[in-house]
C-alpha cells in the first residue's frame, strides 16, 4: 500500500506535467474546496426505505439487465 508520502509525490509529479490551464483550474478548486463537500450524506428516512426494498428485490430476483432496461427506456421514449 502507498504511503502518503509516496501518493503526494506521485500526484506532484503528475500535475507537474499537465499544461491544460483550464484541467489545472478545475483540480485547483476540487483541492480548495471545502472537504465537507466530500462528506457522506445523512439519508432520510424515505430514501432508506427505498435502498431496503431494492435489497428485498435483490434478494427475490426481480431484477432486469442493464441492456433490457436500455431496451425498456427506448421503446418508452418512442411511445412519447
Amino acid at each position: 500500500m502507498a504511503t502518503v508520502d509516496s501518493l503526494r509525490n506521485g500526484l506532484i509529479e503528475k500535475i507537474l506535467s499537465i499544461n491544460n490551464k483550464d484541467f489545472l483550474q478545475a483540480l485547483d478548486q476540487l483541492i480548495s474546496s471545502d472537504s465537507s463537500v466530500f462528506e457522506m450524506s445523512k439519508l432520510t428516512e424515505d430514501q432508506k426505505k427505498m435502498l431496503e426494498m431494492s435489497e428485498e428485490d435483490i434478494k427475490n430476483g426481480k431484477l432486469i439487465s442493464q441492456e433490457a432496461m436500455d431496451k425498456r427506456n427506448l421503446e418508452w421514449l418512442n411511445a412519447l
